[in-house]
């Protein structure tokens, strides 16, 4: 379910967390240093014009270390979208505003469908022509088109910003500098989170770094890498090896230990690479949205999608479902609402059929929530409300991990009990080793707001012991803490583990 080897570089690489990062934020610091002593004015406007331009030059940087010259798609789709939000907010003739309006969302969207499902629509036309008796059919071998680097992400946030504008909800920008900034942000360039143009746009023209949001940045930073390394990538080598299975290799105890942990390591590499986006963004003096939310402690599938993926999530709302009527509508209209957009949902993953099932299939629970289960899960015990909600995620994990049907068929028999393994067969004890174990642990609890709540006590033991010693023995041990979790996890890396990425062609 990818799309080709990683050809840049990702957060949790050695040559981003040793060399690209480190030497981006010693220029980011001296350029952007003398605006904390300038006064309101042209001079400090100027450094962050500049500070701008440096984020600008870096992101694009990045970006051409892995994809070459499919970053010009990428400017491309920000000069598009930067000129029509400029007619859109300047013009007051309304057939013009929509007139530029249609010209970035059908120049967005045919970008992305032609880079991201081409491949896709090539090779169904050539099995429908081998089903009808024409062979390999007149396309196949004709067009392979490689796919952008988060071309799913840049498109919809650029897409946002125009339609904000016409939208009145958002002043277009007269810096060309400043909407490129915005757009090609290497933090969440890659995965995400999806952020809207009026988040950012007050700390585009003035922001603040102060020791203290930069140690927050930190934080975030190592705790997103801790859940990527040592949870993530931990769960992805006996997951990937499951996955790998014949059907006859498949037993039950193993299809479940399967889904069990791509369900661990798909949270904790999302989730993980969106807290280091977040911190990065802090680091930097911008605040990204909030993504995940503790999305497996949800007791319906309407509040999964309240948690998991927020940013996107909440883009499929207020650009498709609120326009399409929202809850405004007839149940019937809903119901096409909610399913349409869950299709659109499980398509914007990739061009793949078990994309599309995930979507329909959420989108089917939700319809079944709104005509009466949520109300009935909500008078039952949390328990029997976890694990309705687990059961319908984990068997969703499965269509979303599955390369084809036929393996989807065989993980669901064998889950079911139906599939009985050959002799000689891989043993879940062979597969459970004392890494996947402790990753499995650390997971499962930090799946829960583990973190939340210790945060909480620690505040009510500190307000009952005064005194400025308590809070530097927390302190220390917190940074002693952090100090140790980010080695470990340099030091994985280091050692060449395996890291894969799941949303990084996103």
């Amino acid at each position: 379910m990818g799309d080709g080897a990683l050809g840049g570089m990702v957060f949790s690489s050695p040559i981003f967390l040793f060399l690209y990062l480190p030497l981006f934020l010693a220029l980011y610091a001296a350029v952007f240093a003398p605006t904390r002593f300038l006064g309101d004015g042209r001079p400090r406007r100027f450094f962050f014009g500049l500070s701008n331009a440096y984020i600008l030059l870096a992101s694009l940087l990045f970006y051409f270390w892995g994809e070459n010259w499919l970053i010009l798609v990428m400017l491309a789709s920000t000069t598009i979208d930067y000129v029509s939000g400029q007619v859109i907010g300047r013009s007051q003739r309304q057939g013009l505003r929509r007139t530029f309006l249609t010209v970035s969302i059908v120049a967005n969207l045919s970008i992305l469908g032609f880079f991201k499902y081409a491949n896709f629509g090539v090779e169904a036309f050539t099995g429908l022509a081998g089903l009808i008796g024409l062979g390999d059919g007149p396309v196949r071998g004709l067009l392979q088109v490689s796919l952008p680097l988060g071309i799913s992400f840049y498109t919809f946030q650029s897409m946002s910003y125009t339609i904000d504008v016409y939208r009145r909800q958002v002043k277009p920008t007269r810096s060309l500098l400043d909407f490129a900034c915005y757009v090609t942000m290497f933090p969440q360039l890659v995965a995400g989170p999806i952020v809207r143009y009026r988040d950012v746009a007050a700390e585009l023209r003035q922001r603040v770094v102060t020791s203290e949001r930069f140690s927050y940045g930190c934080v975030r930073f190592t705790q997103g890498l801790a859940k990527k390394v040592l949870i993530s990538n931990a769960m992805a080598v006996p997951t990937d090896r499951i996955f790998a299975l014949s059907g006859g290799e498949l037993s039950t105890p193993l299809a479940w230990l399967g889904v069990l942990g791509y369900s661990l390591q798909i949270y904790f590499d999302f989730s993980g690479y969106s807290d280091m986006a977040i911190g990065l963004g802090r680091m930097l003096g911008f605040h990204f949205p909030e993504n995940f939310n503790y999305p497996y402690i949800s007791g319906s599938i309407q509040e999964f999608w309240r948690r998991w993926h927020i940013s996107l999530s909440s883009w499929f709302r207020d650009y498709l479902y609120f326009p399409l009527g929202g809850d405004r509508v007839g149940s019937l209209r809903v119901y096409f609402n909610l399913v349409t957009v869950f299709f659109l949902c499980g398509l914007w993953h990739g061009a793949d059929y078990g994309y599309v099932l995930f979507g329909l299939y959420h989108g089917l629970f939700l319809v079944v929530e709104r005509m009466g289960l949520a109300a009935r899960l909500r008078g039952l015990p949390l328990i029997a409300r976890l694990g309705y909600t687990h059961l319908v995620l984990n068997l969703g994990w499965v269509v979303f991990r599955s390369s084809g049907l036929g393996q989807m068929g065989e993980f669901f028999r064998a889950m079911a009990g139906f599939n009985t393994a050959e002799p000689g067969a891989v043993q879940v004890s062979t597969v459970v080793t004392p890494e996947v174990l402790t990753a499995m642990v650390l997971g499962s609890a930090f799946s829960l707001p583990l973190l939340p709540w210790m945060l909480r006590i620690k505040d009510r033991l500190l307000a009952r012991w005064s005194g400025m010693m308590p809070s530097l023995i927390y302190g220390g041990a917190k940074n002693v803490v952090l100090l140790i979790v980010l080695v470990i996890s340099a030091m994985t890396l280091a050692s060449g583990s395996y890291n894969p990425f799941i949303y990084f062609r996103f």
